[in-house]
């Protein structure tokens, strides 16, 4: 019996996973936080951004208040936090003194803002969450929110 509860159900799961097929690729929220993470400032065609030891744009959420993260779990789907399980190290041009983490969450820091990936963002460079929703922009080294577009 269950195995064909198996296979009743499978076509109705191929269809679900049919439907996200036009989605912003996910990644999972609940994935395993790495030890260790730096910040640097890459150039773009935004000026001088803020990036990760791989290049990938980091961004900032309008909504988030001294140094306090307002995504909830259906926004850290879209919009990975930066996560370490030690110290975010600042390198390339970043500011130590903006750098730090939410205690609680591990998350990364700079300026106020808790620093965020976008699901939209295929490689190191992608600036596809710039201006989203006008609540995500791409970080200045200086800390301040870069509100221009690419």
């Amino acid at each position: 019996m269950r195995a064909r509860m198996g296979i009743l159900l499978l076509p109705v799961l191929l269809a679900g996973l049919a439907a996200c097929g036009n989605e912003a690729p996910q990644q999972n929220s609940q994935q395993e936080v790495p030890v260790k993470a730096e910040v640097k400032i890459a150039q773009t065609e935004l000026g001088p951004v803020l990036v990760d030891q791989t290049g990938r744009t980091l961004y900032a959420f309008t909504k988030d208040e001294n140094k306090s993260s307002a995504c909830d779990a259906d926004c850290i789907a879209v919009w990975p936090a930066l996560t370490a399980q030690s110290k975010v190290d600042a390198k390339e041009g970043a500011d130590t003194s903006l750098v730090s983490q939410v205690e609680e969450s591990s998350q990364a820091v700079y300026g106020k803002w808790p620093l965020y990936y976008y699901v939209g963002d295929q490689v190191p460079g992608d600036l596809n969450g710039q201006g989203v929703d006008d609540e995500w922009f791409a970080i200045a080294p200086d800390g301040k929110l870069v509100k221009k577009s690419g």
